[in-house]
């Protein structure tokens, strides 16, 4: 009997990868599409902490993008099925200054600000060229066989920046999830967010201009629908 629970468990149940669970409510909302496109932006590992490779096990494919080199190897290893892209993604191309708080870092930034407020400070920092999303998708359309049904960003403070320029208009997308952080708060992730901050945010009045609404937040990942696509 308990050999038969847990085949019932196994079945019903569903491991998540994000760090916050987000993936669950992801597959959820694309539970009745079986094959798919995501980008992620600022993907990190390609397992661990991952908002797409719930997706990426059900099928799906997409194009990682991440500026650590060690990253975007670990993704050829491990998702050699997906698009696997080492950029570094911002509002224009540009020299920008990245803090490197060490290999494989989650929490490498080119915000200064974000760095201000941490109690550790980067071992190093680099500069790199920027790129932006419009270049990014243009240069890598024969990978997107559809519009993208997921865009993941999450780039340590820079999220705006990143879809400041961005062409709606052009690129469909049907769920964003983007990472807000509330660098003046002392606890980002826990009790110190809040929803009025969300709806101050850049971020919110950016995605709601272009026909998106706010359909679920979890700790620092806020998860937008777009109002004219159907899912």
């Amino acid at each position: 009997m308990n050999f038969l629970k847990k085949i019932y468990y196994e079945k019903y149940s569903k491991k998540s990868y994000s760090i916050s669970n987000v993936d669950l409510i992801i597959d959820r909302i694309f539970r009745n599409q079986k094959y798919g496109c995501y980008v992620d932006i600022g993907c990190n590992h390609p397992i661990k902490y991952n908002n797409t490779y719930l997706l990426y096990k059900r099928g799906w494919t997409g194009i990682n993008v991440d500026l650590d080199s060690s990253s975007i190897n670990d993704f050829n290893k491990l998702r050699p099925k997906d698009c696997n892209v080492k950029a570094l993604i911002s509002d224009k191309i540009k020299q920008k200054t990245v803090y490197v708080y060490h290999n494989r870092s989650a929490i490498n930034t080119v915000s200064k600000e974000l760095v201000k407020t941490r109690k550790n400070k980067p071992l190093q920092k680099i500069v790199m060229k920027s790129t932006t999303l419009n270049n990014l998708l243009e240069n890598y359309k024969e990978r997107l066989n559809s519009n993208i049904d997921l865009l993941s960003i999450d780039i340590e403070n820079h999220e705006f920046e990143a879809l400041k320029n961005f062409n709606f208009k052009k690129n469909k997308i049907k769920i964003v999830v983007i990472e807000h952080l509330n660098t003046k708060v002392k606890n980002l992730e826990t009790q110190n967010q809040s929803l009025k901050d969300i709806t101050k945010s850049k971020i919110y009045k950016l995605l709601l201009k272009n026909k998106f609404k706010l359909i679920n937040w979890v700790n620092s990942d806020l998860i937008f629908a777009n109002t004219s696509l159907k899912i």
